[in-house]
């Protein structure tokens, strides 16, 4: 796929310039002639699983309702007004994740996911915003898309939805089957289904800082090293017993002072924390492991390729993948970056690689993360 026709004839350094983070951009045929990757029976039948994030919403009169998956039963397709929405449907399904791919000119490390909305006539979500950019490529049938770059985002207290209370459409496009519509975050949109519909919304990974900041003192909690334990030979008597001494918390607050942290430490931190794959991810080990001699035969004939569910990362000397990372000599460097880049390494390139290298290589193919062949 052709990064300009995706992006509508710009390349994606004038994009990220003109439009990321800034305004929307309506592409027709981003991707022409585009056809849904999975039906809605298959949607339907990924939503009943346990380690698949889904929801179902519906507005049938006048309420409003959402409901958690795994679903086990939808309304009828000929029922109007509700909605089904899969996340991560590119961890489970091959074509999904090769349409992720194609937008890998953002960074990695702010690419989050492909969630497919299906939605019969007149469903959809409400009025609402994103914290987050978002591609949204139109896969089947129609949807008409409202948005606003209003500053009011206020949202009707008591719903199950993040509904906007006020909102007031400024533009209108009615999108078909290989449309997409970029939305930066903030930006409120509302869609609606004409027809049986199917919309896949690429988004992307905004943690807020009080998150982040709260991962990171949690990391640090088992790197700190405070010597010693506290003592007050100097103690003296006082008239009130209860209060806490100006010279406990000055001694206390110094020992605190004390700690430090690196860019080495953000870093490291940084690459297990967005490496980390979500909590209802699971990695399937191969049915029976080749041996590590085995597993070295087979890799130069055959190459290996990273699991759909892996995250890979690099920064440095530090490789981080699924949550766990480690430090890479200078050799190693350039395969291991091939591989977290190409999310592939060819067999002549594994051949290459360091004893230690071909253990981890190993190793992960034990645990599911990566495979035996190119895909």
């Amino acid at each position: 796929m052709n990064k300009l026709t995706l992006l509508g004839g710009i390349t994606p350094q004038r994009f990220l310039r003109e439009y990321w983070h800034k305004k929307p951009l309506l592409i027709r045929q981003a991707i022409p002639g585009f056809k849904p990757l999975l039906t809605r029976e298959q949607l339907a039948e990924l939503a009943t699983h346990d380690d698949v994030e889904s929801r179902l919403i519906s507005h049938f009169g006048a309420h409003w309702e959402m409901r958690h998956g795994p679903i086990a039963e939808l309304p009828p397709y000929g029922k109007n007004g509700w909605t089904m929405l899969v996340q991560g449907v590119n961890l489970h399904h091959d074509a999904a994740d090769a349409l992720m791919q194609q937008f890998r000119f953002i960074p990695d490390a702010r690419l989050d996911d492909l969630m497919i909305s299906y939605a019969t006539d007149t469903g959809g979500v409400g009025p609402h915003f994103d914290s987050y950019d978002v591609f949204l490529l139109q896969a089947f049938g129609e949807r008409r898309w409202r948005v606003s770059a209003q500053k009011d985002l206020s949202l009707i207290e008591g719903m199950p939805l993040k509904i906007l209370k006020n909102f007031h459409a400024e533009q209108e496009f009615v999108l078909e089957p290989g449309d997409m519509l970029y939305l930066p975050p903030h930006y409120a949109h509302d869609g609606v289904a004409v027809g049986e519909c199917m919309t896949y919304s690429v988004g992307f990974r905004a943690p807020s800082y009080q998150e982040i900041g709260e991962s990171f003192l949690q990391f640090m909690a088992d790197s700190i090293e405070l010597p010693g334990r506290y003592a007050d030979p100097d103690l003296s008597s006082g008239r009130h017993p209860a209060e806490i001494s100006s010279a406990m918390l000055e001694r206390v607050a110094s020992e605190i002072a004390r700690i430090r942290f690196t860019k080495d430490d953000i870093a490291i931190f940084l690459g297990e924390y967005l490496s980390e794959p979500k909590p209802n991810v699971f990695f399937a080990a191969p049915a029976k492991s080749l041996s590590l001699k085995r597993f070295a035969e087979a890799s130069i004939r055959q190459g290996v390729s990273l699991s759909r569910k892996t995250r890979m990362l690099y920064r440095g000397k530090y490789v981080f993948i699924n949550g766990e990372s480690f430090t890479v000599k200078r050799e190693d460097k350039s395969s291991l970056a091939a591989l977290a880049n190409d999310r592939r390494l060819e067999g002549k390139l594994v051949g290459g690689v360091s004893g230690d290298v071909l253990e981890a290589l190993h190793t992960w193919y034990e645990d599911g993360w990566l495979q035996l062949g190119q895909k």
